[in-house]
């Protein structure tokens, strides 16, 4: 499905407002609001690519247990370096495996934990999700949508080409970040493939994803 629909259908969520139906309404009617785990992975180190693993323990407040980038506040080098007091809005990092097949069509191999995701998921439009949209996995991991991740040179270097592959123009020139998203957890619990994942969105207006 074109991201660039999931925009239309927040107008259709203003317009259904007016006739008492809500936006929730109007995501399950095109089957939006629904997917699945296709894998989890974690890594202790900060490497690019993380470890698939047959299973995760997601905390509360911090993050994928035994993760790098898991804690209360920054754990990305970088931005250690400039203020390690910042919160941390990258506990968890989510990626669609749609991009991945996106990615095959231009002769690019990539499978899921290689670009350094915690969650491949698949069914729904991570990108398209709005600020603090909630994404529920299996019956009690609660994780909360905070941005976009910036892709970086290392996408580059894990493959020639690739960083121009996960970055796209809106045709009114704005970028896309096609890398996935980053979540705070706001519930924890164990994830696993197949894990059933439900969306839900905050109260409108909603505001659009931006890098963090």
């Amino acid at each position: 499905m074109p991201r660039n629909f999931i925009q239309v259908l927040y107008s259709s969520c203003n317009a259904a407002n007016e006739v008492s139906l809500s936006c929730q309404d109007v995501f399950h009617k095109v089957g939006l609001m629904s997917g699945f785990v296709v894998a989890v992975a974690r890594d202790g180190e900060h490497r690019f690519s993380k470890q698939v693993v047959p299973e995760i323990r997601i905390i509360t407040g911090h993050g994928v247990e035994g993760d790098a980038h898991q804690g209360v506040t920054v754990k990305h080098r970088s931005r250690v370096r400039a203020d390690p007091t910042q919160p941390n809005l990258r506990q968890v990092h989510l990626i669609h495996a749609e991009l991945f097949d996106e990615l095959a069509e231009k002769g690019f191999d990539v499978a899921p934990a290689d670009l350094g995701e915690n969650i491949t998921t698949r069914g729904v439009d991570l990108l398209g999700l709005p600020q603090g949209a909630l994404i529920r996995i299996g019956d009690e991991v609660v994780l909360e949508a905070t941005g976009l991740r910036n892709p970086c040179a290392q996408i580059e270097n894990f493959q020639a080409g690739l960083l121009n592959a996960v970055l796209d123009r809106t045709p009114d020139g704005e970028l896309v970040r096609k890398s996935g998203i980053m979540t705070i957890v706001l519930a924890g619990g164990m994830v696993k493939a197949d894990d059933a994942i439900t969306i839900e969105l905050p109260p409108l207006p909603h505001h659009k994803l931006e890098r963090v």
